[in-house]
Formats: structure tokens, sequence, C-alpha cells
């Protein structure tokens, strides 16, 4: 399948920022052929060779996402000789999607994590509105990166501003607010400490693991919360993320810091998370963790050293 080659660690500030800028809605095709449930494999396989697609997604008459049949399953309906079964049987309904007002951050991870050549895309609702392609996206990206190129090279040369709080391994604390299922913000926090790091010269490999731990904490309480915050707490010899939520809380810490272990919702798998690796990745990378939840929300607070790496 299609990657998009894009190292979201390593990219220029400009490609990050039009990644964020773009939502999924602004790349995918809003003009989606769809089948029904009640519609042959044979009938499918048509829809894809009169208009050259490699997969269609199978939607009710409130047009909510049932599954989706791809060349794979025409190909194993042709060799099992269940090609004339309605779509129902045999479709896939294990499907990751997108939702449409996720950032194209989201898009570009989920094509390089997962073997797709297509996701379907839907709305708050968790109504089907469109699909989207990694040609799709890289398309798209194109366009974007060459309007912001031609913008650079017209902009007026300003002169650096220092912040307020000084330097960034001056002592500060930089806030960011997540919200429940608000897609939209998520993964910011997270890049812009990785930014702020860059700029202050620290070791690449302690930002990279720095960004691992927060965009764990970030998404967890973007899927699992009520919302909270992101905290970063910036001195000359470490960084404190902390991670602060409203609840639900988390039952048995000991079983979410267990490797595989998820109390994931349907909804939060089909968005592709809830593998259960989120808490013991941030552990696994950062130089002292803690965590203490309650029915009241759930602090968790990973600590780097910033200089020297983790052995």
């Amino acid at each position: 399948m299609l990657a998009i080659p894009i190292n979201q660690d390593n990219s220029p500030e400009a490609v990050i920022e039009v990644l964020f800028r773009l939502k999924v809605k602004d790349v995918m095709t809003s003009h989606i052929l769809t089948a029904r449930p009640s519609d042959t494999l044979r009938q499918i396989q048509q829809i894809m060779k009169k208009n050259r697609i490699t997969g269609v997604p199978v939607a009710d008459d409130q047009n909510a996402l049932l599954g989706i049949v791809s060349m794979d399953d025409i190909v194993s309906a042709l060799d099992n000789g269940w090609i004339e079964d309605p779509a129902s049987l045999h479709m896939t309904t294990n499907v990751i999607v997108l939702e449409d007002s996720m950032s194209l951050s989201f898009c570009v991870s989920y094509f390089n994590k997962f073997s797709y050549g297509r996701f379907p895309v839907l709305d708050k609702e968790s109504r089907l509105v469109g699909i989207v392609t990694a040609s799709d996206v890289i398309s798209t990206l194109l366009v974007a990166l060459n309007r912001e190129v031609d913008r650079l090279e017209h902009a007026v040369p300003s002169e650096h501003l220092e912040t307020e709080a000084g330097s960034p391994t001056a002592e500060r604390v930089i806030e960011f607010k997540t919200e429940p299922f608000n897609f939209e913000n998520a993964g910011q926090a997270s890049t812009e400490i990785k930014k702020t790091l860059k700029g202050a010269g620290i070791d690449p490999s302690i930002i990279r693991r720095i960004g691992i731990a927060s965009y764990e904490l970030e998404i967890n309480e973007v899927i699992h919360s009520e919302g909270g915050y992101m905290r970063y707490f910036i001195s000359e010899e470490k960084l404190v993320v902390e991670a602060e939520d409203f609840g639900p809380g988390i039952p048995d810490v000991s079983k979410a810091m267990t490797e595989g272990f998820s109390t994931a919702s349907e909804r939060v798998r089909s968005l592709g998370f809830g593998a259960g690796m989120g808490l013991p990745n941030a552990k696994r990378v950062s130089d002292a963790f803690h965590i203490e939840s309650s029915v009241d929300g759930t602090i968790v607070r990973a600590t780097f050293n910033l200089r020297g790496s983790k052995q």
C-alpha cells in the first residue's frame, strides 16, 4: 500500500503547521459510492470495475457505516464461491475510520501505521461523509506546501522576539487544554513542546522520547477522559510532562499499566486507538513516571532529564 513519506518527528515546522491546519474534510472525497448490506458481492465487484476503485463502504439507509468490501474480499469470494452472497455476510466489519474534524497529521500517521488503501470518514454523528486515500492526501499536501513556500518566500523578515518567560530552558510552564473526542486540536500540545525543545537545542533523542510520552498522554485524555490539561514544567535540567484530567478515573491502575490491557469502547477502537499501549509506552520512555487516579480524575507525571539520554 502507498505510504506517505513524511516523518512528523523530523519534518520542518512549516510542514507540521500545514498538517495541523488542514483537516481530513479538506482532503477527503465527499462524493462516494456506497453499497447496501443486501447488495451481492458480484454487484459490488461491478461497481469497483466500472469506477476503477478498490474498495466500497457498506452503509445503511441513515448512512451509518456497517463495513467495507475491498478487492481482497472480492478475490476471496471468487475463490470460495460466495460471489453471489450479500455483502453483509462477508464484508469487513472491523473498520478503522477517521473523523472529518481530525487534523491531517492523523491521516498521515494512519496511512503509515495501517496497511490500508483507504479510510472511511465519519462526522461527529458517526455518519459516513467521505473516504480518503493516500493519493488524496499527497496531492492536497503538494498544493498546500507549494502555497506555503510561496508565502515564506514573499514574507517580510521579522526580528526574533523572545517570549516573556525567557528561553525555553528557563523555569517556565506551558499549558494546553484537552477536550473529550476533540480531534481538531489533539496532538497539538505534543507538537508544540517538541518545537520548543528543538529551538532550545535539546538532544533529538530526548525530544523524541518526550514527544512519545506527551502524545500518548494527550491522546489518552482525548479518548478516555472528560477533558483536562497537558502541562509542561521546564527547567535547565529536566522537563516534567503532567497530564491531568477530570475523570472518570482508572479503576485499576496496575492493569492499566499492563501492555495490551484496554477498556476502550468500540468507537475508540474504530478510530485506531485502544491497543492498551498508551500508558506503558509513556512509562517506558520516561526517566521517572508517576500516576494516581480516583473517580475525580487522573494525574500522570512523566519526568525527563534534559542533560542525558535514558539508557
